[in-house]
């Protein structure tokens, strides 16, 4: 009788009332107030950049962020165009973006899956070997890598932009992580069927780590797209800059022209933002996968 009463006081314990109800509605609208006053904060610098982007030069230094007489210059966009290569430099940093993250998804997921589904001597201490490596910094490999492209002869060419960055022990890691998390038994069964190894990565482990994939994928276009001190150092002709560079040449040498400036940061910046918003859920959904299983 006694063990029954516990139960009923327990059910009443933790009965909804209007009190605790209350308390929650006033939980979640502060934080649904602080989240929104944040992501007002962070998306008001690109609010200034696209109105600035869209003034007349004698209205950037305003204090007003609205265009004011001279109305919205839309032409701004076209100037950009006008004052340099923008398309050209546009196609160079799609194209570069484009190769370094095949190639480092590609050897990404092989080395992951020879960490992962694959048992070898010493595969363990090599893994973290290959993870020590994360912990250099890009600056201080930045002139050994310069020095082996002045070897190979691959200075200001899209090459000893690409190949560098063709491999990722941050890549390795992360699908690693994904690969550990699939079943053992279906690299079995398969063996069993009398599928090869590369069968094996192809066909039955690529498909499943998919999220991670598209994860791998958003992270390096979106790092290789902004890179900026690698290209900086290794491109030497105009008609090869990319973005970033082409940006900062039409910095120096337009002066004081603000707003085309703005106008052409902005079209560089829209696209990923698309992208990212189209792809957030995979994006969301392959972090949270990779943390499964450590």
């Amino acid at each position: 009788m006694s063990m029954i009463n516990t139960q009923v006081e327990e059910v009443h314990v933790h009965e909804p009332t209007p009190e605790r109800d209350r308390r929650q509605f006033i939980g979640k609208t502060g934080l649904h107030i602080l989240l929104a006053c944040i992501s007002f904060m962070l998306i008001l610098p690109f609010v200034w950049m696209v109105l600035t982007s869209l003034k007349n030069l004698g209205e950037v230094s305003d204090p007003s962020w609205l265009p004011g007489e001279a109305g919205w210059q839309w032409s701004n966009y076209l100037a950009v165009f006008e004052k340099i290569p923008f398309a050209t430099y546009y196609w160079n940093s799609l194209l570069i973006a484009a190769w370094v993250t095949f190639l480092q998804v590609f050897t990404s997921s092989l080395a992951a899956f020879s960490f992962a589904r694959l048992k070898w001597r010493g595969r363990d201490k090599v893994f973290f070997l290959y993870l020590a490596t994360m912990m250099l910094p890009g600056l201080v490999l930045m002139i050994p890598n310069y020095q082996i492209m002045i070897t190979l002869g691959l200075v200001d060419t899209m090459t000893g932009l690409i190949l560098p960055a063709a491999f990722t022990a941050f890549g390795t890691f992360l699908l690693r992580q994904f690969m550990l998390s699939i079943p053992s038994s279906l690299d079995e069964a398969a063996e069993i069927d009398g599928a090869s190894k590369w069968r094996i990565y192809w066909d039955v482990i690529l498909p499943l780590s998919r999220p991670g994939l598209i994860t791998l994928t958003i992270f390096t276009f979106l790092g290789t797209y902004h890179s900026f001190f690698w290209p900086l150092v290794m491109l030497k002709s105009e008609h090869k800059y990319t973005l970033p560079i082409g940006i900062l040449s039409f910095s120096s040498t337009s002066g004081q022209e603000t707003n085309l400036l703005m106008a052409a940061v902005t079209m560089s910046v829209v696209p990923l933002i698309i992208l990212f918003v189209v792809l957030q859920k995979q994006l969301v959904a392959g972090i949270q996968l990779g943390a499964v299983k450590g």
